[in-house]
């Protein structure tokens, strides 16, 4: 399966298929035609046709990153993009140069708001969004700013990954609205898993492995192409 295909996704099974086969699975439209699920979701299961209240794709979240093990956060071009288990490890080693974040820290790349936002979410973790902020002072009008662009960053750089997504319940236990993203570091979620082989290779062979396999799942796309979205 490449995204070049003619596929549709109408199910969570076929979303996990997708995610399995071709490792990287953005959820939004981007600079490249064709790659993501937006475009190839099947009729009624991207918007709320029907009136109510069920969006399947977004309903799928939670039970994919519990069933496949993927990763998922904004990793692409600050967009929500799904990592299988398997290619995760090489594109974090990549986005992070090398570092676990303390090293990072003390080599001068990440800020002291880097830092903190950092320790709080891993001293909390598995934490909603809400809950952080106001545990670290954000939550409200005259809160501290920068949330969203700290976690965003850090997302970026693969040292926070969405966990779960969690939804408000009524009086009858009925869920109902938005699911709250639920965030984590990758080493709590994944384990051994992730922290045995996150640095087993330099970064730049990471790097050069992660294109070889866009490159499997984008056959019209250009190497420039795929290097852009990649930055």
């Amino acid at each position: 399966m490449t995204f070049s295909d003619q596929f549709q996704i109408g199910s969570k099974e076929e979303l996990i298929k997708a995610i399995g086969e071709m490792g990287f699975v953005p959820f939004f439209c981007n600079e490249i035609e064709g790659f993501s699920v937006e475009e190839h979701i099947a009729p009624g299961c991207w918007y709320d046709a029907l009136g109510d209240g069920f969006w399947p794709a977004w309903e799928w979240k939670g039970p994919v990153i519990k069933e496949t093990g993927c990763a998922y956060g904004k990793f692409l071009r600050n967009k929500a993009m799904y990592i299988s288990a398997e290619w995760f490890p090489d594109f974090a080693n990549y986005r992070r140069d090398g570092y676990d974040f303390d090293a990072r820290y003390d080599d001068g790349l990440a800020s002291y708001q880097d830092k903190e936002f950092f320790e709080l979410l891993d001293a909390n973790a598995p934490v909603i969004s809400r809950v952080l902020k106001k545990i670290g002072g954000w939550y409200g009008k005259n809160g501290r700013k920068g949330f969203d662009s700290t976690l965003t960053r850090l997302q970026k750089q693969c040292y926070v990954v969405t966990s779960d997504f969690r939804y408000t319940t009524d009086r009858t236990g009925k869920e109902y609205g938005w699911g709250l993203s639920e965030y984590t570091t990758p080493e709590k979620l994944f384990g051994k898993k992730f922290t045995d082989v996150v640095y087993k290779r330099t970064p730049e062979e990471s790097y050069e492995r992660v294109v070889s396999q866009f490159q499997k799942i984008l056959p019209n796309a250009t190497r420039s192409q795929i290097e852009k979205i990649l930055r």
